[in-house]
């Protein structure tokens, strides 16, 4: 079957890992744990593999990391939550997100939570990746999360978009007859 001349979609596709973290305790999507003699990151190595399609970059994918582990009681809390976007130009690219979790606003509730075992989580990962009502949320910094990626892109030249890696500061939808717009 030949390509279409005219596509109506681009492709996106990543392959990738999240490689390590620094700064956390423990994570539980793949258990790890601390190398006792040398450098005191968490090695996953956890593969990413996935292919987008669509027709316009508005609500460019992001990816959402949640990393758990046991409290001194044995209770799974959330060590660190953090979000990227997927680059969108071809090529390998490594990204490292921060890390956070969230804080109670007193200390009986910080008490409270700690002799209970329930600590403050997200009930719902997408918080993570938007921006509405995160500013009235008391977070900490909780460590340094890595992800590698190699991306692979498809027709988004023929579509209009230019992702160039030369353009990458400043990447911008071109179209034949109305010259540069930014989106």
């Amino acid at each position: 079957m030949a390509a279409s001349p005219n596509p109506t979609v681009f492709l996106l596709m990543v392959n990738g890992q999240i490689e390590s973290a620094q700064g956390l305790e423990e994570g539980i999507s793949q258990i790890t744990s601390k190398n006792r003699d040398g450098p005191q990151d968490l090695v996953w190595n956890f593969p990413i593999e996935i292919t987008f399609k669509s027709t316009n970059p508005f609500g460019w994918p992001q990816i959402v990391i949640s990393v758990y582990g046991p409290d001194i009681f044995g209770n799974d809390v959330v060590r660190g939550y953090g979000a990227v976007h997927v680059p969108f130009t071809p090529g390998k690219h490594k990204k490292t997100i921060p890390m956070f979790v969230p804080e109670s606003t007193s200390k009986l509730q910080k008490f409270t939570s700690w002799l209970t075992g329930r600590r403050p989580e997200f009930t719902d990962p997408k918080v993570v990746a938007q921006g509405e009502g995160r500013e009235v949320t008391r977070v900490r910094s909780q460590g340094f999360v890595t992800l590698t990626f190699n991306i692979v892109t498809k027709d988004m030249k023929k579509l209009g978009y230019d992702v160039s890696p030369g353009i990458m500061s400043n990447p911008s939808l071109t179209s034949v007859t109305e010259g540069v717009h930014k989106y």
